[in-house]
């Protein structure tokens, strides 16, 4: 998995530390921000593919965090890893664009699962895309583009 840039934001430094230790384990190289800020300054510096983001933080929350995300790097899958989630929290970062929810304490199996399928997601959707562009058909490209958020992956 070493191919998934993956950033996890969190300012609880010990449980981020601790998880992106077990990701190691399990052949992830993720980067770690320790909040709000952070997280926004490493994905200017280098876009990760996936990010696992915790919601209450302070300065720039996870909400907040994730709603730039997705106008500034659309195409990135963000997963929410929250333990002070509420369901109208879960609706919201669904609709905002949120790949999927996880409640802390998360088994690390289910949040591997959850990265590889964001990653799998991502990957589908530029092929998508692309595969309408070589087809020449540019407008099924552009709409599938911006449906998924894609715009700044596929040109004409």
């Amino acid at each position: 998995m070493k191919k998934i840039k993956l950033l996890l934001v969190d300012d609880e430094e010990n449980f981020v530390s601790a998880l992106a230790e077990r990701l190691q384990l399990r052949d992830f190289r993720p980067k770690v921000a320790l909040n709000g800020e952070e997280g926004l300054d490493a994905l200017e510096k280098e876009t990760p593919d996936v990010i696992v983001l915790d919601l209450r933080m302070p300065g720039i929350d996870g909400m907040e965090v994730l709603r730039r995300v997705k106008k500034s790097h659309p195409q990135v899958q963000v997963i929410i890893l929250t333990g002070h989630g509420t369901e109208q929290d879960r609706e919201e970062a669904s609709r905002i664009g949120a790949y999927e929810y996880h409640r802390k304490p998360v088994d690390i199996d289910d949040l591997v699962f959850s990265i590889k399928n964001a990653y799998r997601k991502k990957l589908e959707d530029v092929m998508v895309a692309a595969t309408f562009a070589e087809a020449g058909d540019f407008s099924s490209a552009d709409d599938h583009m911006l449906n998924e958020g894609l715009k700044d992956k596929v040109g004409k």
